[in-house]
């Protein structure tokens, strides 16, 4: 069987595994692959640059290393070759939880219970949730749909039908580093900035990506593609900013504005300034949104990698009968 369809028969199982069973509540392999990263973190840390790039590459560069030993030990047998990138795929989506969790806090903010609203926030982003009234709440949990749409989704897919199982762990393991160590604190200034640099690049092609797809599947095209082309690069995220600002634009909301992530505050530019604020009810259109885009990736993806073989194929024969 062709690797083309390996992925594509593996992703789509995959998927649909997160679709109906979502993360394992126990022993999820992220979980473990962060435990790891910080048991290496202790070992390593310094506050330099050059050692978090080597803590960068050991537990990325691991896990990718892993990934295509793995994929190296089932060459040869289509159908473990399938459920290998099946299993991956799984592993590193989260595309369900994501909607589980946004959808737990507008219940929370439906049922008039902020308390919970801010309680159950924190699974979602790391911003801070005390001092943010309903209307905040929602904002940060449509914001955090959009990111983690391209994070936990369609970055994966990408990186799966452009390198296979090794791409799928690989982006998981460089976006959870990125997390864990990536963000702009007194320990993680410099140790974190390898991390973060990578996690950058990884997740360039998955954002523009996710960007697109949320043209096409939002309800409001032509705003989605305005506020993209219009706010995307006031962010300060060169991957956060195209996303957010698609989704903004294709739910006719106003997001981004100030905020308290790590103990700091942000003020962050709008994107799609001429939409309304974000209500209750967005976030169900949120979630939807983020269900579509993400359908809509693993076909792109799959797609892609098939046209890719042909196009190699066809250059291959040309060179041929030269």
């Amino acid at each position: 069987m062709r690797a083309d369809r390996i992925f594509a028969y593996g992703a789509t199982a995959g998927l649909i595994g997160d679709l109906l069973l979502g993360d394992p509540r126990r022993g999820h392999p992220v979980a473990a692959f962060g435990r790891a990263a910080g048991a290496v973190e202790r070992v390593l840390w310094r506050d330099h640059r050059g050692w978090g790039a080597l803590h960068t590459a050991v537990c990325a560069g691991g896990t990718a290393a892993a990934g295509a030993l793995l994929s190296r030990g089932v060459r040869g047998r289509p159908a473990l070759s399938v459920a290998l990138t099946a299993a991956a795929t799984w592993t590193v989506v989260g595309g369900t939880s994501l909607g589980r969790e946004a959808r737990t806090v507008g219940a929370a903010l439906t049922a008039r219970d902020v308390a919970r609203a801010r309680e159950r926030l924190p699974h979602l982003c790391g911003r801070d949730p005390h001092s943010l009234d309903e209307q905040q709440i929602a904002r940060a949990v449509v914001e955090s749909v959009a990111e983690n749409t391209s994070d936990a989704v369609v970055g994966a897919l990408v990186w799966g039908a452009l390198a296979g199982v090794p791409g799928l762990v690989g982006f998981r393991a460089v976006n959870t580093l990125d997390a864990m160590v990536g963000h702009k604190s007194p320990r993680y200034r410099a140790f974190g900035w390898a991390s973060a640099r990578l996690d950058d690049l990884a997740g360039w092609p998955g954002a523009r990506l996710t960007a697109a797809l949320a043209v096409l599947a939002g309800p409001d095209r032509r705003g989605a593609a305005r506020a993209w082309r219009a706010d995307a690069h006031r962010h300060p995220s060169p991957n956060a900013g195209p996303v957010e600002a698609a989704f903004a634009g294709a739910l006719g909301v106003r997001l981004g504005g100030t905020l308290a992530y790590g103990g700091r505050i942000e003020h962050r530019p709008v994107l799609n300034g001429d939409g309304r604020p974000v209500d209750v009810t967005d976030i169900e259109r949120a979630v939807r949104l983020s269900r579509r885009v993400s359908l809509l990736a693993l076909v792109a993806s799959a797609a892609g990698r098939l046209a890719f073989r042909r196009i190699s194929a066809a250059r291959r024969r040309q060179g041929g009968n030269r």
